[in-house]
This record gives C-alpha cells, sequence and structure tokens, in this order.
C-alpha cells in the first residue's frame, strides 16, 4: 500500500531503522492529523468573518440633488430695473437672484430713493420689472405712471368713484380721507402697491402691514379697486 510504503520512508528519514512498522504508521498518521487540524484552523482565520460585511451606500440620489441646486444656482434670468436706481436697463442675474442684487445691477439706489418701500429679499422671477420708488413716490405726492408699476396715473377725480375710495389710485393724502387711515398707514399702503403691484381685490389691501380683520371690517365698506 501506498500509505505502508510513504510510512516505511519516513522511519528511513527519521533514522528509525529499529522501530517497528506499526509504530512509524501509527506517529505518521498522527502527524498527517495534526498538519490537517492546523490547516483548517489557518484558514478558519483567513477566511472573511461572516459577521462582517460591507455596507455600499447609493449616492446617486445625493448626486443628483447637488447637481440640481448646481443648476439652479447656475441658471440665469433677466430682469428690468427702473425708477430711482443709479443705471435703469434690463439685467442678466443668476437664477437664485434677490431684489437686491437687481439693484445692485443697476448701479444701486438714486439719491432720492425710498429704499424702505420694496422688499429687498424677495426672490426674483424671470421677466419681471422691478420700480424703485422715489421718496415722493412713497409719500404719496406723486403716482407714476404704467401697468408693471402697479400704479396708473391718478388724479382727484379718478381716486374715487360711487364715493369709495379706489385704493389702486388715490394718493396718500387722498387715502387718509378714510376713517382710521394716518399719514403712515396711507404711505404703507401706496408703498405696498408700488412693491407689489395693484390691489386686484379690495381684501388685498388686509397684505399691508398694520390692516388686520377689524381695520379692514371698518374700511370695506369706503373703498373698492379700479
Amino acid at each position: 500500500m501506498d500509505f505502508v510504503r510513504y510510512a516505511d520512508s519516513v522511519r528511513a528519514k527519521l533514522h528509525m531503522g529499529g522501530a517497528r512498522l506499526p509504530v512509524v504508521i501509527g506517529i505518521t498518521a498522527v502527524a498527517i492529523c495534526v498538519l490537517v487540524a492546523g490547516g483548517a484552523g489557518l484558514a478558519s482565520v483567513l477566511a472573511p468573518d461572516s459577521a462582517f460585511t460591507v455596507e455600499k451606500v447609493d449616492v446617486s440620489q445625493e448626486a443628483s440633488g447637488l447637481e440640481g441646486a448646481a443648476q439652479n444656482e447656475s441658471a440665469s434670468l433677466f430682469v428690468h430695473v427702473g425708477g430711482s436706481v443709479v443705471r435703469p436697463g434690463l439685467y442678466e442675474l443668476a437664477g437664485n437672484a434677490r431684489v437686491q442684487q437687481a439693484v445692485d445691477a443697476a448701479g444701486g439706489f438714486a439719491e432720492d430713493a425710498a429704499v424702505d418701500a420694496i422688499n429687498l429679499a424677495r426672490e426674483v422671477k424671470d421677466g419681471e420689472q422691478i420700480i424703485v420708488p422715489s421718496l415722493q413716490q412713497a409719500n404719496g405726492s406723486e403716482v407714476p405712471a404704467g401697468a408693471d408699476s402697479g400704479l396708473p396715473a391718478a388724479s382727484a377725480g379718478s381716486a374715487f368713484a360711487n364715493g369709495k375710495v379706489d385704493i389702486n389710485t388715490a394718493t396718500a393724502d387722498q387715502l387718509q380721507q378714510l376713517n382710521g387711515v394716518g399719514p403712515a398707514l396711507a404711505q404703507r399702503i401706496v408703498a405696498d402697491r408700488q412693491a407689489n403691484g395693484p390691489f386686484k381685490t379690495v381684501e388685498d389691501l388686509k397684505r399691508v402691514s398694520g390692516i388686520g380683520e377689524k381695520k379692514y371690517a371698518s374700511l370695506a365698506d369706503s373703498i373698492c379697486v379700479g
């Protein structure tokens, strides 16, 4: 048998000529078992532990979100800036620009600009017109013409209709004829329609700071929109 010949060869190499062949065979078998067991243990140590796994992270959605944000920031829009600015005209702005950036592009405010009459933090929309009113316009002593500004030219007669005050055309002085409307509130009404456009309904007057439900109720029967 091959195993017997292998054992006899081992006895010769180890100079165990005096040892009986069965003893050598037993020693050889034990040695082989030890080697096999040791090899299996080493393999188990080197093999990956099934308890530890590599988690795959899907970053496709996150990358897509970042790409979309970059596109929004890089997209451009066009806006017409007019009124009391240094250089009125058409300007190209970043897609996430605010009114302040539009005014800056037009060279900043002119000396007579009513800076607080417009919302500088508002996000700009493509194709819109931004009109910066002057101090005289904000005070109601001068009303600019033009549909985009939200203030059609007004006269003393056109500010009243059927005994009611037209909140879209009345000057600050004319608005003060309304019950409970003083100079400060009248100026806020004028400034609001300059910044946000004409009132579409009389209820839109509630968007003006200082006009709540009670104040509006006291004015509703005295006002109209042209």
